[in-house]
């Protein structure tokens, strides 16, 4: 059985929490989000907690019934407080800088690249080296950073590119020369 799975998810006062048979319906501060839990997966809310059990031991049932329940608690985290990625850029001439909602990149090709955000997704740039993706979704908040982030990949010689906040690269000697 799942660790995951097992463990309540306890809903926060400012956010309201509906279901309409298998759809979950959160409202907060943020926003809200709507979540279709399968039909394998039973649930009951009462005292501002979410449990879940799952309905058979097949494989199937039993490989949603984590996933249901981490899908449900980012649900609820996004509407209460969202979500938010950093992505750093390193390398000379390297910046990031918004244009209305847009933000505009110059990563060293010959033409700056335009990333328009999706709905309910904001961009921002601190400095011109640090990009913020922040969002109520979690899955398309990280989608847009790694789509961003595979724009320029971080090198392993030199570390130059877009990576994100906290991410190691692993480094690679350059050439030496055999005098």
């Amino acid at each position: 059985m799942s660790r995951i799975g097992k463990k309540p998810i306890v809903v926060p006062d400012k956010v309201q929490v509906t279901f309409e048979g298998q759809l979950l319906k959160a409202k907060g501060p943020k926003g809200t989000l709507e979540l279709n839990i399968p039909n394998e997966i039973s649930f009951t809310f009462e005292n501002n907690t979410i449990t879940f059990e799952c309905g058979s031991q097949e494989k199937h049932a039993r490989s949603l019934f984590g996933l249901t329940r981490a899908l449900a608690a980012n649900v609820v985290e996004g509407v209460s407080n969202g979500f938010t990625r950093v992505l750093q850029i390193e390398g000379v001439g390297y910046r990031a800088e918004i244009k209305g909602t847009n933000l505009m990149l110059s990563l060293g090709y010959s033409h700056p690249i335009l990333v328009i955000p999706p709905e309910g997704v904001e961009l921002a740039a601190p400095n011109a080296n640090t990009i913020q993706v922040k969002g109520i979704d979690k899955q398309v908040v990280g989608e847009l950073s790694a789509r961003i982030r595979r724009l320029r990949p971080p090198e392993p010689y030199k570390g130059k590119g877009i990576r994100f906040e906290g991410e190691f690269i692993r480094r690679k000697a350059g050439k030496t020369s055999s005098k």
